[in-house]
């Protein structure tokens, strides 16, 4: 049986806590990576609240990828 997935699934806000897991990243990381730059793109809702979508994580690790250790990612 084939389940069908949900057509919001990539662009449905999820928490950092959530984005987080979806990276095998820590909340810790993606803090840090929103005050230095360098993570994904993601939404400020209010002064404290911040939400990511997984079209902008997917994205973000597709930037990642190199070919080989010589090559920088992107």
């Amino acid at each position: 049986m084939q389940t069908q997935l949900d057509p919001d699934y990539y662009d449905r806000l999820i928490d950092e806590k959530e984005a987080a897991s979806y990276l095998c990243y820590s909340v810790r990381a993606l803090q840090n990576w929103r005050v230095r730059g360098g993570g994904p793109l993601f939404i400020k809702v209010s002064g404290r609240s911040v939400r990511y979508t997984r079209r902008d994580l997917q994205d973000w690790i597709g930037a990642k990828r190199v070919a080989n250790t010589t090559c920088a990612p992107s």
